[in-house]
């Protein structure tokens, strides 16, 4: 009888855990849009550029159906494809075959799962936009 007490009690305590863990998860999520502006708040647009340089990229992040972000620095790119952004997922793996060392408006990027690595789609991209942070104001005394 104790043990089966033992392991309801137990059972109880991973409920009210995953319980606990769902209500934490339960706080809105910002759409894709959101994102986008959090990540750019500070940041200054700059002219958009049609292609971009790989080996400076950093690193790069999908954004839910809106864009795909490259670092290079101190500077990042928004990249919001001509058609295929609506299928952009976060965990989406990004694919490109490149011939030089540049990405460029005229490309095409692959979409593949993470888990089977199976084909998702694609996106044709356009122009790069530029964000830098915002120059710092100096106080005058």
């Amino acid at each position: 009888m104790i043990r089966i007490a033992t392991k309801l009690g137990l059972a109880a305590a991973a409920g009210a855990m995953l319980l606990a863990g769902a209500a934490a998860d339960a706080r809105p999520r910002l759409t894709g849009e959101e994102q986008l502006a959090k990540l750019l708040e500070g940041r200054v647009e700059g002219k958009p550029v049609n292609c971009i340089n790989l080996p400076q990229v950093q690193s790069s992040h999908v954004i839910d159906k809106t864009a795909i972000v490259y670092g290079s620095g101190n500077t990042i790119y928004v990249q919001r494809p001509k058609s295929g952004a609506s299928t952009l997922d976060s965990t989406d793996i990004l694919v490109t075959l490149q011939t030089t060392s540049q990405l460029c408006n005229l490309d095409v990027v692959q979409l593949r799962d993470r888990n089977g690595w199976f084909w998702r789609g694609f996106v044709a991209l356009d122009q790069f936009v530029p964000y830098t942070r915002a120059p710092k104001v100096a106080m005058a005394n």
